[in-house]
């Protein structure tokens, strides 16, 4: 039987080989308005797992060397340097080198500036205020500020089981910086919270101008580059802000840097930037909040940090935030669900 032309031009079309070929065309995720069908891929999932683990890992790490004399300005920077140096290296062994273009700008502005430089920037000067383990909640309550934004700049329609992680997620939040777990009466204190909640802010921004203008590179291609305007702006910050600082003498604040700049930063930060690329910009940011849970138990074993009953009930509240936030929605009629964007 002769086919029928124009049920083999729909099925073309429906198939999204009209146009430009579909290996022309940039691999970015879609990113879907209604967030009540899709349901985080392992894609996403994995890699936001992977920088829990060492992003997480990385509070307790900084907070000891900034105990062992590392001032937070030059540990800051020499954290994006080494990275810097790092990433470039391997993505130059692989062949894989190459500069960012146009459409990538957005995204490269929005991580080197705002995910690192200002996330480091300010989270480090906390680090030198208040616990390592508080530290690495507080500065990971990228949620206070996802949500708002991803109602008016996404278009992001929200299904209410988000919320609901989202709120659940906050509820940690509040129960550490309620006037009953903060010094009010202490500078240091006051000082070392608000600058938490500005980097959260600005780890905030950059996950959505990602989700809003994703590069045509493979983040994995684009990090070195990220790091590289990271370090273009810390070092000098580190130079006119603090010209006596330093690493110190001693040679496990040493360690610290290094171990940090050349493995938990790069990785982990790339496996932040793969999730929030192919993750409702939500989902990201909830779990993202998973991260403090890592650091806190670190901080507690290694540092000697007190755990006391806001912290344990919080960290369960954190995890109930996770799995609701990344828990399949119902299925769309006829049975089919969609890609995550």
């Amino acid at each position: 039987m002769a086919a029928d032309p124009a049920a083999a031009a729909r099925r073309f079309s429906r198939c999204g080989c009209g146009g430009r070929m579909a290996a022309d065309r940039p691999m970015v995720a879609q990113r879907p308005r209604d967030g009540t069908s899709a349901a985080p891929g392992l894609a996403g999932l994995a890699p936001l797992a992977g920088s829990v683990v060492l992003l997480g890992g990385a509070w307790p790490v900084t907070r000891y060397a900034l105990l062992l004399g590392a001032s937070p300005a030059w540990f800051a920077a020499g954290r994006a340097l080494l990275s810097a140096v790092a990433a470039l290296c391997v993505l130059g062994v692989l062949g894989r080198l190459r500069r960012p273009g146009r459409a990538d700008l957005p995204a490269l502005l929005a991580v080197g500036l705002l995910q690192l430089a200002g996330f480091f920037a300010l989270s480090h000067e906390a680090a030198g205020y208040i616990a390592a383990g508080r530290t690495a909640i507080l500065a990971n309550t990228t949620t206070i500020w996802v949500v708002p934004l991803s109602l008016l700049v996404l278009g992001e329609r929200i299904p209410p089981r988000r919320w609901w992680a989202a709120g659940i997620g906050l509820a940690w939040v509040v129960a550490l910086t309620g006037p009953w777990a903060i010094d009010w009466s202490s500078r240091t204190a006051l000082i070392g919270h608000g600058l938490l909640l500005a980097a959260a802010l600005s780890f905030a921004l950059a996950i959505v101008i990602v989700r809003r203008a994703p590069p045509r590179m493979k983040m994995l291609e684009l990090l070195p580059w990220c790091f590289v305007l990271a370090a273009a702006v810390l070092v000098p910050l580190a130079v006119l802000g603090a010209p006596s600082g330093g690493i110190g003498s001693d040679p496990r604040a040493w360690a610290a840097l290094l171990s940090i700049g050349l493995l938990a930063g790069p990785v982990g930060t790339w496996c932040v930037l793969q999730s929030v690329s192919v993750l409702p910009a939500l989902v990201a940011s909830i779990g993202v909040l998973a991260t403090p849970a890592a650091g806190l138990i670190l901080a507690t074993l290694w540092l000697g940090e007190r755990l006391d009953g806001a912290l344990i009930a919080g960290a369960g509240l954190i995890l109930a935030s996770v799995a609701l936030a990344a828990w399949p929605g119902p299925l769309p009629a006829g049975g089919r669900r969609d890609r995550a964007g």
